[in-house]
C-alpha cells in the first residue's frame, strides 16, 4: 500500500521519500496510541470525584514545591537570633532598595556579614551560635558559592554601605530576603 503513493522510480530520491513517509506513519501511530491511553486513564479519573480531588491536589502540589523560597530556613533561624543580647557588633548594612540589578552583591554583603557576627559568637559563646552557622552555611549553598565573586561597577561593595547595630543589621537582612522571595 505504500508502494502506490509514489511513482516507482529507481532513484536515491524516491527510496528517501518512501522512509520518511514509513516513519511519519510511525508517528502518527504512536500518537495515536497514547492519545487512547490518556483518554482511557486520564479522563476517567476526571469523571468522578476522587479523581478531581487527586488532580487539584497534584497541581497545588506542583505550584507550592514551585513556589517554595530557597531562603526560608534563612529567615527561621533570622528570626532565632534576631532577640539575642548575647550579640553586640556594628555591621555594614545594605540598602533594602537597591537596584534589582544589584541584588546578588546585596544578598553576599549580608552573608559576609553574617561571618563577622559568627566570629563574635565563637569569641563571647553566645547561645545562637549554631543558628548564625546555620544562616552562614544556608546561605552559602543557596548563592552557590558566590561570596567572594566580584560586583558590577554599578554596585557598591559591602564597605561603602553604612555601619549599623546588630538589630537594624537583622531588620534591614530580613526585609531583602522576603523581598527576595516574593
Amino acid at each position: 500500500m505504500l508502494g502506490m503513493a509514489w511513482p516507482t522510480q529507481n532513484s536515491a530520491g524516491a527510496l528517501s521519500r518512501l522512509e520518511s513517509q514509513k516513519t511519519y506513519l510511525k508517528s502518527i501511530c504512536l500518537q495515536y496510541q497514547l492519545c487512547l491511553l490518556l483518554n482511557s486513564h486520564f479522563f476517567c479519573l476526571l469523571k468522578n470525584e476522587m479523581g478531581l480531588i487527586i488532580f487539584f491536589l497534584c497541581a497545588y502540589i506542583l505550584k507550592t514545591a514551585a513556589g517554595h523560597c530557597k531562603w526560608a530556613e534563612v529567615l527561621k533561624d533570622l528570626e532565632r537570633i534576631k532577640t539575642s543580647k548575647d550579640i553586640d557588633v556594628s555591621l555594614y548594612t545594605a540598602n533594602t532598595d537597591e537596584d534589582v540589578k544589584c541584588q546578588e552583591p546585596v544578598m553576599r554583603c549580608f552573608f559576609l556579614e553574617t561571618k563577622v557576627i559568627l566570629q563574635e559568637c565563637l569569641i563571647k559563646n553566645c547561645s545562637k551560635t549554631q543558628d548564625v552557622l546555620n544562616i552562614w552555611k544556608n546561605g552559602n549553598a543557596s548563592l552557590g558559592n558566590k561570596l567572594n565573586s566580584t560586583t558590577s561597577a554599578k554596585c557598591k561593595e559591602c564597605e561603602e554601605y553604612e555601619e549599623k547595630n546588630f538589630t537594624e543589621f537583622i531588620q534591614s537582612f530580613v526585609k531583602v530576603i522576603q523581598k527576595e522571595c516574593k
